[in-house]
């Protein structure tokens, strides 16, 4: 099997317990591993894991979790280490993974996608670019979105999925140096923080509705969709399909506008298939309407959208451009900042519960974004960039227009 390029370490392809726990073994000597899983999830609800990533100082491990007869709980046992490192590049899904196999968070964790969010790398900056400028290298995605579940796995694959976790190391170990550099290690922690909960991973079917909470607006609407999403979200992991399967999310929001409270009326719908009506289903959904019509408005939670903003326009366009000042100025991406859910909250509250306005971020942005509110700062544009300078308080007869 051909390694990446600069890599000297040997690659095998993992397909019974005993070699697993051998490499296990030797892997939790080691202070970091980078890790990383190919899945499916296409037709299912829950994830189908395919293919799992391992690399340490001089070897590679591709571990097939389909062969026949495999225990994976070496591997589990490695990512509850607390000894090792864990580095994953977008963590969040495969950390997902790794939670519904065994109930365990791999910790501690370092995310390369977060740590090139705080180096200035922009956001979400991608694995591809990441392997571009900081190992040098180059990566054919042409297996990327092959069929993982399929056996044998092709050498194209195998080249792939190796060079996901062996260029890893080296976009690891340059973030770590540049973050170590500039004293942010802090800033990765909190982010890890939230990576690392397991409330991160656990989906309630009670709040699935607030994916769709901007298609909707009045109160009966909102608590005919809160009661379908949740319908939907359990029909979904039980059969293990994905939602899709169970109903589309225009059908729900049809239904939760007209609110049928009949099988004829359900019937009427465009979404709704010729007979879906009279099904287990159809019935269920009649019963999860009745369920939202019988509930007290008040008992209703707030969409963020409803709540009223004032005359806010202007200054959240201003925060926005200082925060592209800021986020250039600290070579930080904006989203690690503040998010314009922050921004618009900030406008209209300045003790508002947001976590721009907590921590580092609230040195870092927070405290100017309330300045300039108060007319302490000025925004300018100097050699076409967007600068930030300090200007004496505005008069309360000034700020009322007098």
């Amino acid at each position: 099997m051909t390694c990446p390029v600069g890599y000297s370490g040997a690659m095998r392809l993992i397909t019974s317990t005993g070699e697993l726990a051998d490499i296990c073994t030797r892997l939790a000597a080691q202070p970091y591993v980078t890790v990383d899983t190919e899945f499916m999830r296409e037709t299912t609800y829950y994830p189908k894991l395919c293919l799992i990533q391992l690399a340490g100082a001089d070897e590679v491990a591709l571990v097939d979790p389909l062969a026949d007869g495999i225990d994976l709980s070496p591997f589990l046992a490695l990512m509850a280490n607390e000894a090792v490192t864990k580095v994953f590049h977008a963590a969040r899904q495969d950390v997902e993974i790794i939670w519904l196999m065994g109930r365990i968070i791999p910790v501690p964790l370092f995310d390369t996608q977060v740590a090139a969010m705080v180096c200035g790398f922009g956001d979400q900056v991608s694995y591809e670019q990441l392997v571009n400028d900081l190992a040098k290298a180059r990566i054919d995605k042409s297996s990327r979105f092959t069929d993982w579940s399929r056996r044998p796995l092709s050498t194209a694959q195998l080249d792939y999925a190796q060079s996901d976790v062996t260029h890893l190391r080296a976009v690891y170990e340059a973030l770590r140096e540049k973050l170590e550099a500039s004293g942010r290690e802090a800033w990765v922690a909190e982010e890890m923080a939230l990576l690392t909960a397991p409330e991160t991973y656990e989906v309630n079917p009670d709040e699935a509705w607030r994916r769709l909470a901007g298609r909707v607006r009045r109160p009966r609407e909102i608590a005919v969709l809160i009661e379908l999403a949740a319908w939907r979200e359990r029909e979904a992991r039980e059969r293990d399909v994905p939602r899709s399967r169970v109903m589309k999310d225009d059908g729900l929001v049809e239904i939760a506008i007209a609110a049928p409270n009949s099988a004829e009326a359900l019937a009427q719908l465009r979404s709704i298939p010729r007979g879906f009506e009279r099904s287990r289903a159809g019935a269920e959904i009649i019963a999860a309407v009745e369920r939202a019509q019988a509930r007290d408005p008040a008992t209703l939670p707030v969409v963020e959208r409803d709540r009223p903003r004032g005359n806010t326009g202007a200054t959240l366009d201003l925060l926005k451009v200082l925060l592209k000042a800021v986020s250039e100025r600290e070579k930080v991406a904006p989203k690690i900042l503040a998010t314009v859910d922050d921004l618009e909250a900030i406008a209209l509250d300045d003790e508002a519960s947001v976590r721009a306005l907590s921590g580092w971020r609230r040195d870092l942005f927070g405290e100017p974004a309330l300045a300039l509110k108060r007319g302490e700062l000025a925004l300018a544009v100097e050699r076409g960039r967007v600068v930030v300078a300090p200007r004496g308080p505005v008069s309360s007869s000034r700020r009322s227009g007098a």
